[in-house]
């Protein structure tokens, strides 16, 4: 099988970690407009094709029903759970194989959200604008991610809906506001790609015996998912400071209720999931989020998105109550995918 490897060369190599991602101590050295410069010219020179780049039809890659690689790894909350771990094999690797697909499903669900959401906010841009070709070049991108997502689920054979049904009844309204508000919009979709990366980087990290097929998935995703969170992070700075400061009031209220709603809606499993799955009433309420363990997962999802929220200003007093209040505070992190330190 021949993939394209995650770690580009050529002269902007320093920008990159080593999954291929973008170094963000490195890109904040640039000027803002050099910093999507270096985010086009990155989409350009290091993408991904979800049919060129998995080789669906590699027999490595088949995806089968006894296939103890399916089952939960420890970093997933359910997957590190003594419920999950004293079940028999057979069905760790039903659940497993079930749960991914369930993942996979919201996950392209939240991208065409985000894919129309750009296509509105990029509708709106003047001309010479140094966002717009920034923008397009990662609503490409997203398309190919929910091509894979969607293929990953086909190959699963599980008939996962995604989100919740209030997700899928409300959730094309954030779209709508990219255009007048660009702002809430950016910030809805850290909201919910900072989960799933963040969950996907500690599977990776953890080095476990994940079936190849997801690891390849979740490395091109990882990767260029690294782009476009850099591009939320940059343009809410960025424009940051022409926020009214009622606007921002407003902002600081309604971005921990954002981050909560949407991080629910990807990492715990809606109840039509909980069923099929077997999951009990008491392990739902443990895990979602009631335990030590679960719980400080839940504030690590957020420690990039506090330090954004701490740079732009609206990280008031009232603001920390709510984020409290909804268990996503805890401490920033100082540099962004720093690894998980939250404070308990």
């Amino acid at each position: 099988m021949t993939t394209t490897p995650l770690r580009p060369t050529g002269p902007e190599t320093p920008l990159f970690d080593e999954h291929g991602a973008l170094d963000e101590r490195a890109l904040e050295k640039l000027g803002y407009e050099q910093r999507l410069m270096t985010l086009s010219e990155a989409s350009v020179d290091h993408h991904f094709d979800a049919f060129t780049d998995i080789d669906w039809d590699d027999p490595a890659l088949a995806v089968r029903d006894d296939d103890p690689r399916w089952r939960l790894p420890e970093a997933d909350v359910l997957g590190g759970t003594d419920w999950y771990r004293s079940l028999p094999e057979a069905e760790q690797i039903r659940i497993g194989l079930y749960r991914q697909a369930c993942v996979a499903k919201v996950g392209l669900q939240f991208e065409q959200l985000l894919i129309s959401g750009i296509m509105n906010f990029t509708f709106a841009l003047p001309n010479g604008s140094p966002e717009f070709r920034y923008s397009t070049h990662e609503a490409t991108e997203e398309c190919h991610h929910t091509q894979m997502f969607q293929q990953l689920v086909n190959r699963t054979g599980a008939d996962v809906d995604g989100g919740t049904r209030f997700f899928r009844a409300t959730a094309m309204l954030l779209p709508l506001v990219a255009r007048k508000y660009p702002a809430i919009f950016f910030w809805g979709v850290l909201a919910g790609e900072e989960p799933i990366d963040h969950a996907q980087k500690a599977v990776l990290r953890a080095g476990e015996n994940t079936h190849p097929l997801l690891r390849r998935i979740m490395q091109i995703h990882v990767a260029e998912e690294a782009r476009h969170i850099g591009f939320a992070h940059q343009y809410l700075e960025h424009t940051s400071a022409k926020l009214g400061r009622g606007e921002r009031f407003v902002m600081s209220l309604l971005v921990p209720v954002l981050m909560r709603w949407l991080c629910n809606e990807i990492v715990v499993p809606s109840k039509k999931a909980q069923r099929d799955m077997g999951i009990p009433a008491d392990v739902m309420k443990q895990v979602y989020w009631r335990q030590p363990a679960s719980r400080k997962f839940l504030r690590d999802l957020f420690a990039d998105v506090r330090m954004l929220a701490e740079s732009t200003g609206i990280m008031n007093p009232l603001a920390r109550r709510i984020w409290r209040l909804l268990g996503i505070d805890g401490r920033a992190s100082r540099f962004r995918s720093e690894p998980a330190s939250a404070a308990a």
